[in-house]
């Protein structure tokens, strides 16, 4: 029990920029059951659901969904979005193999590291002005729960390529990490938004093993870099699906399973 606590207590220092300390001794407890980050995930969007639910009660949903972006960034930093720009550098660059993991590891952000940031912010921003008020707080807490889960997925199916804790994650992950995040993080969406909530969880998961393929491709194995930009494209996959069904009838307000 004492190293389930530990490891949940290190994906908070792992994930987020929450002040729960960090050490190597948790970060050990954290790659034995990394099948948490769906917890972790759940614990953030309970977070970015109750400041949806203020925010929605009094300002237009514009600029709600501007400042959950901002409380988002708060809460988990800018590494994974870090990670994003650097695989877009990566993957934009038309050359060879070599090239385009030099082209990942620059220090400097290029176009294609831009252009991959910013759609994600639009189609999370977008997705946020699309759903409903009253399906927005569940979409979050279900989306991050979905993003997370999806970094797990990311890991089990790669081949890690360099050092550093990227490195480590994919190491330390294999199917049935997957299978029992999976599971972890099906029983929460279920249970918060019945069959819409799987739908985005599986849309989610399908965001990230495309990444797996492409990043395969382009790179010949998995980076640090892979692993965070698999947050941030599968939260904003996840948010445009809830949109997408919500918008067509088949959201939370028609589907959501409520046991009391």
């Amino acid at each position: 029990m004492r190293d389930l606590l530990l490891a949940l207590k290190s994906g908070f220092g792992f994930l987020t920029t929450i002040p729960v300390g960090i050490s190597m001794e948790g970060i050990d407890a954290l790659m034995r059951h990394i099948y948490l980050f769906p917890l972790v995930g759940g614990a953030l969007g309970l977070i970015y659901a109750s400041v949806a639910l203020a925010l929605t009660a009094f300002v237009p949903a514009g600029i709600a969904a501007a400042l959950v972006l901002v409380v988002i960034v708060k809460l988990c930093g800018i590494n994974h979005a870090d990670g994003l720009a650097d695989f877009g550098d990566g993957v934009s660059a038309h050359t060879t193999v070599e090239k385009k993991i030099s082209a990942m590891k620059d220090v400097y952000i290029g176009t294609g590291g831009v252009v991959f940031v910013v759609l994600a912010i639009l189609a999370v921003y977008a997705s946020l002005t699309a759903i409903p008020a009253g399906a927005l707080p569940i979409a979050l807490i279900v989306a991050e729960v979905a993003a997370k889960q999806s970094m797990i997925a990311f890991a089990a199916f790669s081949a890690p390529l360099q050092k550093g804790f990227g490195q480590i994650a994919i190491e330390n992950t294999d199917r049935s990490d997957f299978l029992i995040g999976l599971l972890i993080a099906a029983a929460i969406c279920g249970a918060l938004a019945g069959l819409p909530g799987i739908a985005v969880l599986l849309a989610a998961q399908i965001s990230a093993l495309y990444l797996v393929v492409v990043s395969r491709r382009n790179f010949g194995g998995a980076t640090g870099d892979g692993f965070g930009a698999t947050n941030e494209v599968a939260r904003a996959v996840a948010l445009v699906s809830a949109a997408i069904l919500t918008a067509n009838g088949l959201g939370w307000e028609v589907l959501l399973w409520t046991p009391w």
